[in-house]
């Protein structure tokens, strides 16, 4: 996209001079003329495209100066453009896309350590700083999620956690398998890495797993994996070797009221910027979503990564024909080659499932004028800003590399954001035009909306109004906002999704393999 939007008019929108499709920013009427110098040939509905030009049967539909997909038939000025008239092309390979690695990196340009931002954290044992102190309670099979919550809400309804202002809280992270897996396999090592790396997220005080006991995914095998033995904010236990529900319930609510003295001794302190690491997520994406908010907390991103923070990008496939655009950033060839191996497995997968990548966008992205998954790609890329990329990652690996980072997910949410916030993300930003209702605990979500109206209208969801870009805001300033909003939050302030209690059904690991 050009660094500058052409607005020559409030109600159309043109992204790259060699586009030959236009923006409506409102619904445009049969007969309207439009400042491109086209007259409007059958209704176009706000956020979606018409041609600016006559556009060939076969010949490519340029939308952010890329390709976003392939016409159907001839398209005749001023018509309306989209899935009617738009395809992949024969195959998916029906373009090449040149890689390109390395050649359009651009070094990262750091704010003096004298100078760079500051939030105010909790510092763990290990040197990283959490947002937020929670005490979890972890489950290793379906079996053991009903007792996890009783155990939650017999600590919630004593009103224990009054005594203890440091606490943020207490959430039961219950997961759908555990049982019927191979603990050999895919799906194990997955749950594996994903269940530790959010007893180890920095914004977790404590921990107590709870299991049943005959399950596939045994804790003793989780801590004999990472050495772990128990200790005052790590406790197991099984329902069958406690001695059932009521007996394991009144264990688990006596080994937290053990924990929560030891938990409230971490106090917020300063530290800097550095030590967050966000996730950037999209969700109920709309054709302004590569326009305003996405591209605004790439901006975003790009700023604390000059302040020497983190940012990890995602959903693999809904960066799925802009990863040419990503390439180019690799830090090294190694790391480009493996971010194009990860996009040939998804080609592969998908087609081993029936199912092809152009199955996303959904049907809600579509009614908000995005066509086709390239064009949803390269807007959701934009999330990831401008600077080198650093490191690509596989689903809930942890991440050890500053600044930009990719870690390969499914593109939906909660299964996207569970990967990063088990890769250790501590802080987490989610554009919408659509409207998602989502959270994330332990990790606060800050939601973006990408347009005027789904913020006006989801005020008490929404924190940040991407859409006043449209209005004449530019993307840097929305950037410096979404920035100063992650400080804030990071620093104690509640998001929206943490105000109305959002985070508790989030936790949704990716099942990869066979389920037995």
């Amino acid at each position: 996209m050009s660094d500058v939007l052409t607005r020559p008019q409030v109600r159309t929108l043109v992204l790259n001079p060699n586009d030959n499709v236009a923006v409506a920013l409102g619904n445009l009427d049969v007969g309207v003329d439009t400042a491109e110098g086209v007259r409007i040939v059958r209704r176009v509905p706000r956020g979606h495209k018409f041609s600016t030009r006559p556009i060939p049967a076969g010949a490519p539909i340029l939308k952010f100066g890329q390709i976003i997909g392939f016409a159907k038939e001839a398209i005749p000025p001023g018509d309306w453009v989209h899935e009617h008239n738009v395809g992949m092309g024969e195959s998916h390979g029906a373009f090449e896309r040149d890689y390109a690695y390395c050649e359009g990196v651009v070094p990262v340009d750091f704010v003096p350590d004298a100078e760079r931002a500051t939030f105010q954290g909790f510092r763990r044992k290990d040197g990283r700083f959490g947002t937020r102190n929670y005490v979890g309670i972890l489950t290793s099979v379906n079996c053991s999620t009903t007792v996890a919550g009783f155990i939650a809400k017999e600590i919630e309804r004593s009103g224990i956690l009054d005594d203890y202002p440091n606490i943020d809280g207490i959430v039961a992270l219950k997961q759908a398998n555990g049982c019927v897996i191979d603990y050999r396999g895919v799906i194990f090592d997955t749950l594996k890495k994903t269940t530790w790396g959010y007893a180890t997220n920095p914004n977790m005080g404590g921990v107590i797993m709870v299991g049943l006991g005959c399950e596939g995914f045994q804790i003793p095998r989780l801590k004999e994996a990472y050495g772990v033995t128990e200790n005052e904010t790590f406790r197991t236990m099984t329902i069958q070797e406690v001695g059932g529900t009521r007996k394991t319930v009144e264990a688990g609510v006596e080994a937290v009221k053990a924990m929560l003295p030891i938990v409230n001794q971490s106090k917020r302190e300063t530290a800097p910027a550095s030590e967050l690491m966000l996730a950037l997520q999209c969700g109920g994406s709309d054709g302004y979503s590569g326009i305003t908010a996405n591209p605004a907390l790439g901006v975003a991103a790009d700023i604390l990564v000059r302040h020497g923070g983190t940012a990890i990008l995602s959903e693999t496939p809904e960066i799925y024909g802009a990863e040419h655009l990503l390439t180019r950033r690799a830090r090294s060839r190694e790391v480009g080659e493996k971010l194009v191996d990860i996009i040939h497995w998804w080609e592969d997968y998908a087609e081993r499932n029936n199912m092809e990548m152009n199955n996303n966008p959904s049907p809600g992205n579509k009614l908000g004028g995005l066509t086709t998954i390239l064009e949803k790609s390269l807007g959701a890329a934009a999330k990831g800003g401008t600077t080198p990329l650093n490191a690509v990652y596989h689903y809930a690996d942890q991440v050890t590399e500053k600044g930009f980072v990719f870690m390969d997910t499914p593109g939906y949410d909660p299964v996207s954001a569970t990967g990063q916030v088990a890769g250790g993300a501590n802080i987490l930003c989610f554009t919408t035009g659509r409207g998602s209702a989502y959270g994330c605990k332990p990790t606060p979500s800050i939601k973006i909306a990408t347009n005027s109206e789904i913020y006006n209208k989801m005020i008490d969801d929404m924190d940040i109004n991407g859409g006043d870009v449209l209005d004449g805001s530019s993307l840097e300033k929305k950037g410096q906002e979404i920035f100063e909003k992650i400080l804030a939050v990071a620093s104690g302030e509640e998001s929206k999704s943490e105000q109305l209690g959002y985070g508790d059904n989030e936790f949704v690991p990716w099942q990869i393999g066979a389920t037995f």
